[in-house]
């Protein structure tokens, strides 16, 4: 665990981005409805056996839980460079075509860290099991991956930025 928590974390911009602005919203907006919405229950009285309060005091801890480890993801932060995005191999930032063989199926995704994957966005993570298989593959590589249902293989059709 002590390796991964050394471990530099490559953004793009709209990550990064994303990134800060949960930031900001967490702690300018959320951190205090929460301390109102505290400050409501302790108004009702006897706050011993109040489950508002109880749910409150919960939900405050979670957003400082996650404020502290955003901080830590961005304070271990690079900013990807444009030019750091290759067109020759797949690299992290990536925008990847490929064709699940058995199929024939096409999909296209964009190869990111694991803090910026979705996906429903199309965005993978460089450290999932399909990432993993097509990091530094070229354009017409066949790649396998182990999944849950079998083995699945893809053919790179694309690799741009």
């Amino acid at each position: 665990m002590a390796e991964r928590e050394e471990r530099e974390i490559v953004l793009t911009k709209e990550g990064l981005a994303k990134l800060e602005a949960e930031m900001e919203t967490l702690k300018s907006v959320r951190r205090e409805e929460v301390e109102e919405g505290i400050k409501q229950t302790i108004a009702f009285g006897d706050i011993t056996e109040n489950s508002e309060y109880e749910d409150a005091k919960n939900e405050q801890a979670f957003i400082e839980g996650k404020i502290m480890s955003l901080e830590q993801t961005l304070k271990k932060a690079r900013l990807m460079e444009d030019g750091e995005i290759r067109t020759d191999i797949v690299s992290l930032g990536s925008k990847v075509k490929l064709k699940e063989m058995k199929s024939g199926r096409e999909i296209i995704v964009t190869l990111v860290s694991s803090v910026e994957s979705k996906l429903r966005d199309g965005k993978i993570s460089d450290e999932s099991p399909v990432g993993k298989a097509i990091m530094g593959k070229a354009v017409k590589s066949t790649v396998a991956v182990d999944a849950p249902s079998g083995l699945i293989k893809y053919k790179i059709l694309k690799v741009e930025k």
